[in-house]
């Protein structure tokens, strides 16, 4: 597994989008008991902090220490530093395996051993992201497209690609549960938009090789934009059982 955040894990942090309470719901409708979770690959703990609710107790887990540091406190969840693909874990002890927008990273086969060893038999699997952000405004969703699909082209990491295929691409050896249709919604300002961009592994990226800055084109034309901005993601769900 790839780690690509850990020098941005504030900003990352910050930024990244929240998962409504709708993934979560759809996602307990097939999860028999309620004892034990691992969220794998948790970053700074988006998706973990929607369980916290629901499980006895949670285990996230990620590459990196930094991004585990910025996750939030919460009683039953604990945060260590190991690998999707070899885990401490005992044989058949989670009801509910998650992973959000880190899935493409992975080794397959390496995770879906461990996901098969540690998962309980009646236990769920879950696959969940997001895909290209959509702007309800004409000409910065133009820019925002303009960037990822032209300028940053030739940065993105070519695990990138199962993100642009919906998650449908991915190997998925379980008996897969069809999931509904779900998108998410926020009202962002400008600024916060410019930070979410600046997230993206492509812009690093692109920085690091150019020393100039990707952003700078959608920033002068955003630093003029008043009021919040109607902004849309599709989320990518996949669910299955051994």
């Amino acid at each position: 597994m790839k780690d690509l955040f850990s020098d941005h894990s504030l900003i990352y942090q910050q930024a990244r989008p929240g998962y409504p309470q709708s993934v979560i719901q759809e996602i307990l409708k097939y999860v028999p008991a309620h004892n034990f979770a691992w969220d794998c690959g948790a970053g700074s703990g988006q998706f973990t902090q929607l369980l916290v609710p629901y499980f006895d107790d949670i285990v996230a887990t990620d590459l990196s220490a930094s991004q585990l540091q910025q996750a939030p406190y919460f009683e039953n969840v604990s945060y260590q530093v190991q690998s999707a693909e070899q885990t401490t874990f005992a044989d058949q002890s989670f009801d509910l395996i998650t992973v959000a927008q880190a899935i493409h990273w992975f080794n397959f086969d390496a995770f879906y051993r461990e996901v098969k060893r540690t998962l309980k038999p009646e236990g769920l699997f879950a696959a969940i992201g997001y895909g290209l952000i959509c702007v309800k405004n004409q000409h910065i969703d133009e820019l925002v497209q303009q960037l990822y699909f032209h300028v940053l082209k030739d940065y993105w990491d070519a695990e990138r690609h199962y993100i642009d295929q919906a998650y449908q691409t991915i190997p998925f050896p379980f008996n897969e549960i069809h999931a509904p249709v779900l998108n998410m919604h926020y009202q962002w300002s400008a600024a916060q938009l410019l930070k979410y961009l600046s997230t993206w592994s492509a812009v690093q990226h692109y920085q690091k090789h150019n020393q100039v800055h990707p952003l700078l084109t959608i920033a002068e034309h955003l630093e003029n934009h008043a009021g919040e901005l109607t902004v849309e993601f599709p989320v990518l769900l996949r669910l299955g059982k051994v």
